[in-house]
């Protein structure tokens, strides 16, 4: 019985800490690569910069969530 809480425990570690690492360096690129792009759209149309950030949270959201999962496997499966 022991073992799942340990399991659970190490799987939510790993994925917080995953998350972490990558939406760090996920705002370092988009303030690199966006950053004046996105200053522009949001002095000359709020709307337009809304959407726009709106798409790039969920974008975020889901590209996290792909590349979180895949890892999990990975790490499951050097576990088992």
């Amino acid at each position: 019985m022991e073992e799942k809480p340990k399991s659970a425990l190490k799987t939510f570690l790993i994925e917080l800490l995953v998350y972490a690492a990558l939406v760090f360096f996920y705002v370092l690129l988009v303030i690199r690569l966006l950053g004046n792009w996105l200053y522009g759209l949001f002095e000359h149309s709020k709307i337009h910069y809304a959407i726009a950030a709106l798409l790039l949270i969920v974008g975020q959201g889901i590209a996290l969530e792909m590349l979180t999962t895949l890892l999990l496997k990975l790490v499951r499966l050097r576990t088992h």
